[in-house]
């Protein structure tokens, strides 16, 4: 369970790369891009977080040996 900061900067990098996308697309007219490529990230984003608190609830099991 030792993620540091690495989640952190892993979640940060896809924002920032997602904000430059959508940013480049807005500005070439294609709104409905940019908005799925938002919708994308976010959802990436979200199985990312979502593998964390898994391994959370795993790791507190493993303490507390609920297994």
């Amino acid at each position: 369970m030792g993620y540091d900061v690495n989640a952190i900067f892993q979640i940060a990098g896809i924002g920032i790369i997602v904000a430059m996308i959508q940013t480049v697309l807005k500005q070439a007219g294609k709104d409905d891009w940019a908005q799925w490529v938002t919708l994308i990230g976010f959802i990436v984003v979200l199985f990312m977080v979502a593998t964390f608190i898994h391994d959370l609830f795993q790791e507190i099991k493993r303490v507390f040996l609920f297994k």
